[in-house]
């Protein structure tokens, strides 16, 4: 599926990503790890972890070899969809251990709480992970993936596709926390479809959560 250009058009003037964005962001990555690792642990004060507000569960290990907690996303995870100068759109590979026995099944998202939204935004969501599966190699969240596990299924998001939407925070309005989540449930199957809002689906898994691990990506453009 693609992304429409008027979908685009909407979403990046909700998100304020232009010019100026662009602009800001082609100073590199560099620069804003470094802004943004100056600033993170006073942010982190500062904004409270949107999970904190669902009932608590136990943690388990999650990593990556592309993304890093507490590090800005690296470009090729910001996006060039909604106009981040060489965003490339490419989900995270990730990897997870130490998630309870009675895990049936795993859901991997992207969200940021600071969209100009009032309801945030879902960069990515996939659903029915089997409980086999302990990791996602890199580009996984590609439109049409042939390499996400067997009877895995990639939701909409909020930008009205089913793949991965890299981050764009908006020039200025500060660091941005990503949240890339990997939830262990109790079911095997969410008996959602694709079209499923992210804010439903937390919905219908909140009582079937039974674990939940999280790696936070601070990301700013200047």
């Amino acid at each position: 599926m693609k992304v429409s250009k008027l979908r685009v058009a909407l979403v990046t003037a909700a998100l304020g990503i232009g010019a100026g964005a662009a602009c800001a962001a082609s100073a590199g990555s560099a620069a804003a790890s470094t802004s943004v690792s100056a600033q993170a642990q006073e942010h982190q004060h500062a904004r409270p972890n949107p999970y904190e507000f669902l009932p608590k569960v136990p943690s388990f290990t999650v990593v990556s070899t592309t993304v890093r907690n507490g590090h800005p996303l690296p470009l090729a995870q910001l996006s060039g969809i909604f106009g981040v100068p060489g965003g490339k759109d490419i989900s995270p590979e990730l990897s997870w251990s130490g998630f309870p026995k009675a895990a049936k099944s795993f859901v991997v998202s992207m969200y940021d709480p600071e969209a100009p939204t009032g309801s945030g935004f879902w960069h990515w969501i996939v659903e029915d992970i089997p409980a086999t599966a302990t990791s996602l190699p890199e580009n996984a969240g590609a439109p049409g993936s042939a390499t996400l596990p067997a009877g895995a299924v990639q939701l909409d998001g909020d930008a009205g596709t089913a793949r991965y939407i890299g981050g764009a925070p908006p020039a200025g309005s500060g660091i941005h926390d990503y949240y890339i989540t990997v939830t262990a449930l109790d079911e095997p199957s969410t008996g959602l479809g694709a079209t499923t809002s992210g804010a439903l689906l937390g919905f219908e898994i909140d009582s079937h959560t039974i674990a939940r691990a999280t790696i936070v990506c601070p990301t700013a453009i200047k």
